[in-house]
């Protein structure tokens, strides 16, 4: 059944500005439509928070929240979020549309992919992580749905994130298994998220494209998860024999089952994967895996494309809305389907031959045509030839490829790098794929290696202070923590970690550890009035305020009756400590019980606050009334004190 056709949302414009189109992909938290920002006249997709998790005010400030954050980060490789809003009950995050498919369409469409292929895929997928690892961010849920590729072959990852609660497990058993196929097991035994866990699923999706399948399987979600905590992820060569060692040292390291033995973030794994493409040769490059789909004029030769060429492809899976899960837009657009051949043409029996002249017509206008194409091929793409990739070869190898390519270096620049070795191309302008003139001149960009810092020794400084020459010194203040210290003064730098002289990455950041000063141990001035208090706070080593506001206890009135910190706490030199003055015992009025049993005596003194005593006596032994109390019924006295009953 078409769900599609009863979805509210369908035609409603959100917020008077977006206007519902179609129902892209459903979630089990939210579900994406393309829209049309009317104001801007532009298609963007609308991510739509199901209503039962809009209800829930956490969840909502956190989708806030991390939307905001990843608004920040800017990346070519990293879809865009545009903006954020709500409308009556709905959650909206307004963002980039794709026009494409995800990676797990290509998986499903092509079973298993090139090692050129798949490291064209991996290596912008590394790029966004890197980028968003250095702001911060952990994307907890790399797979294949989240990464899109573009009709135009460009590669992005989506869903950092933003719609995903960390203890929701969807009800769906395929779901379930499609998840946690990519988790680490530290994300598994400890729920603990670091850049790290991004590596290992990364790791897991490229053993993924160079195999077709996933590195654990299993009937239930309970055994994959035993796999991923018991069981290293195979090697790729395992199951696609012929496949370069290269690529399965990468994948063990990238999924290693110690999260201290893989990559520190996602930008050393890219650089890795530079490292090991550049030791492929061609042939390596291009090895058809087993599982490969197979197709017809598999160009593996085109170097430009993200993707092989293909000239087949089979239709995908339909999504129970009726829909793709792509908005219209199947596998053949990314794969850049092209030349199909014509069928032959048939040869008749029986039928008169056409005219000699005619067939001379006939030549003569395909010569024609033949030479008026060829002009205009020349003038448009004849004299034209593509940047060849040279990205992570040494400068000698790339100059070869260009010459080779019959193009010129058109000079060299060197520039630091954190992901590209030293003495290899980072760039090259015109980009690879560009369309120049022969005999051109391309520049190359070549790495000098990232580059280091030493830590700048700012003990004992203030926070400020250091804070400035972390900066001069071209890294980044990082988090503060402070602690007591008998030798720091209080607001100055204690150490920083790392050490200081340690070599760091530029950029790096750099914790500090400030001084909160000599410990003190808060005296107790209860009962003090508030001068003596003061005084003794104030050889202490402490401030003093006095609350405005007073309150009534068994302290007469102006002695301290309360103090936060409570003493006994430890402070630090310089704390504050709030006192609270008395204004004395509450006065009540007195009932009168003379004359009462003992019982109802009882019960009227201490409704009224006050403590009961009884003065029996020799004669009051065996009396049952009150022959007087100790405070006159009617007259006042302070709330909480004991009144003394005689009874005779």
């Amino acid at each position: 059944m078409d769900t599609t056709l009863s979805d509210p949302l369908l035609g409603q414009v959100l917020d008077g500005r977006y206007r519902v189109e179609a129902r892209i992909a459903v979630g089990g938290m939210a579900t994406v439509y393309r829209a049309l920002d009317i104001r801007l006249d532009r298609v963007l997709a609308l991510k739509v928070m199901h209503p039962a998790l809009a209800a829930d005010g956490a969840f909502v400030d956190r989708f806030i929240r991390e939307a905001k954050s990843v608004a920040r980060l800017a990346h070519p490789n990293v879809v865009q979020v545009f903006d954020q809003g709500t409308d009556g009950g709905w959650v909206y995050l307004a963002m980039e549309y794709v026009a494409g498919c995800t990676l797990r369409d290509v998986l499903r469409e092509r079973g298993a992919l090139r090692p050129r292929a798949a490291l064209d895929i991996l290596e912008p997928v590394l790029a966004a992580l890197g980028a968003a690892h250095r702001a911060g961010f952990v994307h907890r849920d790399m797979k294949p749905e989240n990464v899109l590729i573009g009709d135009d072959g460009r590669v992005k990852v989506a869903d950092f994130g933003l719609v995903r609660a960390v203890d929701t497990v969807t009800s769906t058993t395929g779901s379930v298994l499609g998840t946690v196929s990519y988790l680490a097991p530290e994300q598994i035994e400890q729920g603990t998220a670091d850049p790290r866990v991004d590596v290992y699923a990364c790791g897991v999706v490229l053993y993924e494209m160079l195999t077709g399948a996933k590195p654990h399987s299993g009937d239930s979600p309970a055994q994959v998860i035993y796999q991923h905590l018991n069981e290293d992820v195979p090697a790729p060569s395992a199951l696609a024999p012929g496949l370069a060692h290269e690529l399965d040292a990468l994948v063990a390291a990238a999924t290693a089952r110690t999260p201290a033995l893989r990559p520190a973030d996602a930008a050393a794994l890219l650089g890795e994967v530079l490292r090991v493409r550049g030791t492929l040769t061609e042939e390596q490059l291009d090895a058809l895996p087993p599982r490969a789909v197979s197709v017809a004029h598999d160009n593996a030769g085109d170097r430009t494309s993200v993707l092989p060429r293909a000239m087949t492809v089979r239709p995908l899976p339909v999504d129970g809305d009726g829909t793709d899960g792509t908005d219209g837009h199947n596998v053949t657009s990314v794969l850049h389907t092209t030349d199909i051949e014509p069928p032959p043409t048939r040869r008749g029996t029986g039928r008169s031959r056409r005219p000699r002249r005619g067939l001379l017509t006939l030549l003569a206008t395909v010569l024609v045509v033949l030479g008026v194409g060829g002009g205009v091929w020349y003038i448009n793409s004849g004299q034209f030839t593509k940047v060849p990739p040279v990205l992570s070869r040494t400068q000698d190898q790339a100059e070869q490829r260009l010459k080779a390519a019959g193009l010129q270096v058109g000079g060299v620049k060197r520039a630091y790098s954190d992901t590209v070795d030293r003495g290899t191309v980072i760039s090259t302008d015109p980009s690879a794929g560009s369309r120049v003139r022969g005999h051109a001149s391309v520049g190359l960009t070549v790495s000098l290696g990232p580059r280091t810092v030493p830590v700048p020794r700012v003990a004992g400084q203030s926070l400020e202070r250091a804070r400035e020459r972390l900066k001069s010194a071209g890294l980044e203040p990082g988090m503060v923590t402070r602690e007591f210290s008998d030798e720091v003064d209080r607001g100055s730098v204690i150490r920083t970690t790392p050490d200081a002289g340690t070599d760091r990455h530029a950029g790096s950041a750099i914790a500090l550890v400030v001084s909160k000063g000599a410990p003190v141990d808060i005296p107790d001035v209860s009962g003090e009035d508030a001068e003596s208090a003061r005084q003794d706070l104030t050889d202490a080593g402490l401030k003093v305020r006095i609350a405005a506001e007073r309150v009534n206890s068994d302290y007469d009135k102006g002695q301290v009756a309360a103090q936060s910190p409570e003493p006994g706490a430890r402070g630090a030199e310089g704390d504050t400590v709030t006192l609270t003055l008395s204004k004395g015992p509450e006065m009540v009025r007195v009932p009168d019980v003379t004359g009462s049993n003992v019982d109802d005596a009882h019960r009227k003194l201490e409704a009224a606050g006050f403590e009961v005593h009884e003065d029996r006596g020799l004669l009051g032994l065996f009396g049952d009334t009150v022959k007087r109390q100790s405070v006159a019924g009617g007259d006042e006295a302070p709330k909480g004190s004991k009144i003394t009953i005689t009874i005779r």
